[in-house]
């Protein structure tokens, strides 16, 4: 069994910054790529960002690209995950999901591919 983690979320102006992190716990699950989706109120889960195991692949929604970046620390049997999102606007406000799967990063990402899940946490950005 795999936990997965996520850091506490936050609440921002737009134009601000945060960063998440996810850390896999229990077992060691090794060349999983890990992402992140993320859910706003009324609306479906959406796929923001993969990274492979070695995290030199990625891959980001169009929404997202070029203001957020994940990253991957395998190192050490460290299984961390980090999204660092700069320039966040309001409809970046969502519950964001941490994801563990075995599926290249280059595929398209869908909720029911995923095989494991984080609980989820909060970010709100402001106007």
């Amino acid at each position: 069994q795999v936990n997965l983690v996520e850091s506490e979320g936050g609440s921002v102006q737009a134009g601000g910054s945060l960063r998440l992190s996810c850390e896999a716990r229990g077992r060691r699950f090794s060349s999983y790529a890990m992402g992140w989706f993320r859910q706003a109120p009324g609306k479906g889960r959406q796929f923001v960002a993969a990274a492979s195991w070695g995290g030199d692949i990625t891959n980001y929604a169009d929404a997202v690209r070029g203001r957020f970046t994940i990253s991957r620390d395998s190192a050490n049997a460290k299984n961390m995950a980090y999204l660092q999102m700069n320039d966040l606007r309001p409809e970046d406000a969502a519950t964001y999901y941490c994801v563990a799967a075995w599926r290249a990063v280059s595929s398209t990402w869908n909720e029911e591919d995923m095989d494991f899940w984080g609980q989820g946490t909060q970010v709100t950005v402001s106007s």
